[in-house]
Formats: structure tokens, sequence, C-alpha cells
């Protein structure tokens, strides 16, 4: 029998609630990603548990104990008890009655199969025992993951008409866990792509970004586009696309850069900052992810050096990211280290600075404190006395 084994199943806070809560047996079970990656040997984030316990019956045992209940997703069973070590979601059995592919109407169960069977994937509907510990596999997910194969429960053409995004959420899955390929899954995932215009935008984009983050999405990016499904979520993506997020993925590995989703989507795309704004938009992405687009997809400027590009760009901490995907190769190396545990100095003159050197207050000030700070710049950030030549050079100058 297979058991995990992993410190979060040692938390006292969880032993405690799990008390309560499955105090007659067989009432609880961990599920999903905690199971799979324990097995995996991968600390979870996330901790959810599938109850047979109706949802009012998990809030009113979770209050009578003083732990804090939520009500997330009561529609469809979650409830979220809040926890000192972190939240656990507490979900009721449950099976589909209808689905639309962006919606399901489900039904409660005390059927533990029932459950697993609705579920997308066979790694991903994995339970364990609280008390022993044991794992529970109704469709050899067990197998599946020691093999490296990401499988649909099922028939996957029948799984993704229940959720159309199922058909990012297998390339997100191969991206993270998988080696074989399933030649069926990536098939219905082919046939049914069109439907992913269907969901929101938000939605895309998340699914994108948690795949694009993985520690190597090029394989399942590729998929991707054998199988016609960028041309469905980023139909503007470059022809050399891939070719570009190959060289960044090498390029990070070379230089121990931390992996950044929206730059591996920015090399994607063509170097054209309108054009990632406009994709930015229709992903709806925030304030801040628009802006880094932008700049990720603009081309690396034909002179200066890291340092001096970094001092013209806000905010500072998109240039090293920028220069990673778009610089040249040969300032690469360089230019990434020169920008290590840097910050760009403060520009110590101001207005009233250059009025005591004998320009008179006004328009000429700013022209004047402009031409100060672009010759510090390119002068490398000279200590003061070297800016106060600079300074007087200007103010002489008219």
């Amino acid at each position: 029998m297979t058991r995990i084994d992993a410190e979060w199943t040692r938390r006292e806070d969880l032993r405690a609630m799990l008390a309560v809560l499955d105090a007659e047996g067989n009432q609880c079970r961990y599920v999903g990603g905690a199971v799979r990656d324990a097995l995996l040997g991968i600390e979870a984030t996330d901790i959810d548990i599938a109850t047979r316990l109706l949802p009012e019956d998990v809030i009113a045992r979770l209050e009578a104990a003083g732990i804090r209940a939520v009500p997330t997703g009561l529609a469809h069973g979650t409830v979220t008890a809040v926890m000192p070590r972190g939240p656990v979601e507490i979900t009721t059995l449950r099976r589909d009655v209808t689905t639309d592919g962006r919606h399901a109407e489900v039904a409660f169960t005390d059927d533990w199969r029932e459950d697993a069977a609705r579920r997308d994937f066979t790694i991903n509907a994995l339970f364990a025992d609280p008390a022993t510990l044991e794992v529970t596999d109704y469709f050899s997910g067990l197998e599946d993951l020691e093999a490296g194969l990401v499988r649909f429960i099922g028939d996957a053409g029948e799984r993704i008409l229940e959720d159309h995004l199922r058909i990012l959420r297998y390339f997100r899955f191969h991206a993270r866990f998988g080696g074989a390929v399933d030649a069926e899954a990536v098939a219905a995932c082919s046939e049914h792509a069109e439907r992913l215009k269907a969901l929101s935008r938000e939605r895309i984009a998340r699914e994108l970004l948690l795949l694009l983050g993985a520690a190597d999405p090029l394989a399942s990016a590729r998929l991707m586009a054998d199988g016609g499904i960028w041309k469905v979520v980023l139909p503007e993506m470059a022809e050399n696309g891939l070719d570009r997020l190959a060289e960044l993925l090498a390029r990070e590995h070379a230089l121990g850069a931390e992996r950044n989703a929206l730059l591996r989507l920015a090399a994607l795309l063509p170097t054209e900052p309108l054009l990632a704004d406009t994709v930015a938009a229709r992903l709806r992405l925030s304030k801040a992810q628009r802006l880094a687009l932008a700049r990720f997809a603009t081309p690396w400027p034909a002179s200066g050096t890291a340092r001096q590009v970094a001092a013209g760009v806000q905010p500072e901490e998109l240039v090293a990211p920028w220069l990673l995907l778009r610089a040249p190769d040969a300032m690469l190396a360089t230019g990434w280290q020169s920008l290590q545990d840097w910050q760009v100095p403060v520009f110590p003159l101001g207005g009233r600075d250059i009025i005591a050197l004998g320009i008179q207050a006004g328009p000429q000030v700013a022209k004047a404190l402009g031409e100060i700070r672009r010759r510090w710049i390119f002068e490398d950030f000279p200590e003061d006395a070297r800016l106060a030549e600079i300074a007087a050079e200007v103010a002489a100058s008219g």
C-alpha cells in the first residue's frame, strides 16, 4: 500500500481540525495536488480535503470548534477553513449534473470513486486517508505519476467538453510533470481548441502564465503549436516565437536567472511594444503586468551600458529581465552581472542648485537639469566633484 509522507501532514492545526470533521472515521480524505506533490517529494502550498459531510455540517462543526469557516463556494460544496498555518479548502464529494464547458451544476454524493471520476487527470484524483496516509487510486494515477504521463480520466474529449479550460491545464501539467506524451489527450485538445474562445480572458491568462512559469515549458509549448492551440489563445505569436523562448530559457539557465512567466510570454511575441500592450489588455493583465510586457517587447537600445539604460527606465527592476530577453549576446553576461544588487544612484541636483549657478528661474532650469543628468548618466554616474564640473559647463554654455 502506498502512503504519503509530507511535513504538512504533521501540522497540529490540521490534525485538530480533522479530529472535529472526521470523528466518525472515513468522512474526510486529502485529495488532489497536495497528495500528488507529496508522492513526488514536493512541499505542497495548498491543502484540499474531500468530505462526505454536507457543507452546512462542515461549517457547523468548524464553528463549534472555534475555527473560522468561509463559504467560498457553497454551490459547489466548498468551505474554506481559516487555519493558523494557512487556509484549507474542504469540499463535499460531488458529481456533475450538467456542464457547458465553462460552468458545472453539481449534486452531492458520498461515493469517493464518483467524486474522483469528475476530476480532470488521473494524477489529480488521488486520495489519502488522514489517519493512515494510505493512498486510494481509482484510475491508475500512481502509475501515470511514476511514468510522467498526464492522462485524462476516461475519455479525453468528454472531459474537455465538461470544462474547456482543461485544454490549457493539460499542457500546464505536462510542462510540470510530464515527459511522456498522451496522444489521445493531445488529439482531443487540438480537436476542441476553438472552444477556448468561450472562456474568460482572465482564466486563459492565468493558465498561460502558470504554464510558462514551469521549469521548462518548451516541450509543452511546442506541443501546443503542433495542436493549433497558440493560434487560438495567442494569435499574435511571432513565427520565431518558440525559438526565442528556447533562447531565453538557455540564457536563464546560463546566468542562473529566476523564472519570469511574463518575460517568457514576451519572448513568444514580436518585438513590438504596442502589440504587446494589446495582448496584455485582451488578457486582462494588471496595470503593472501590462507595463512590464510592453517593456519586454521593446527593442534593446543600440547604445549605452546596462546601467545607463537602467537609469532611463521605470521601474528599474524591469531592466534586468528585459536585458535577458533582448540584449545582444556580446553584452549579455557583463550587462547582467553589472545589474545584480545594483540600484540607479539618485541624481543629487535640483532646481535650486541650477539657479545657484546663475541660470534664471523658469524653463531653462529644467532644460539644464536634463542635460546635466544626461551627461552624468553618459559618464556612468561620476562622483560629486565631476558632477559639479559638468553642471558648471552646462551653466556656462547658456
